[in-house]
């Protein structure tokens, strides 16, 4: 059981976002968690796969430019 396991505090820091972020994603079921008592956990892991699940790459200059002259 080496995971570490994040408050929704500590996730909103990581994220850069206000507290409510990680508690909507919470309640909506779109990050996975683990309820101690009252207390709610993030494992880091389910952190850094909604990270890059969500994570979008820059379009290649190229292809742009193609789209709008077509």
């Amino acid at each position: 059981m080496d995971e570490r396991y994040l408050s929704v505090d500590q996730v909103a820091e990581v994220l850069g976002t206000t507290v409510r972020f990680p508690r909507r994603l919470i309640e909506e079921r779109r990050i996975t968690y683990v309820k101690v008592g009252r207390h709610v956990r993030i494992p880091e892991s389910a952190v850094r796969e909604f990270i890059a699940a969500n994570t979008v790459e820059p379009r290649r200059r190229g292809s742009a430019l193609r789209a709008v002259a077509a």
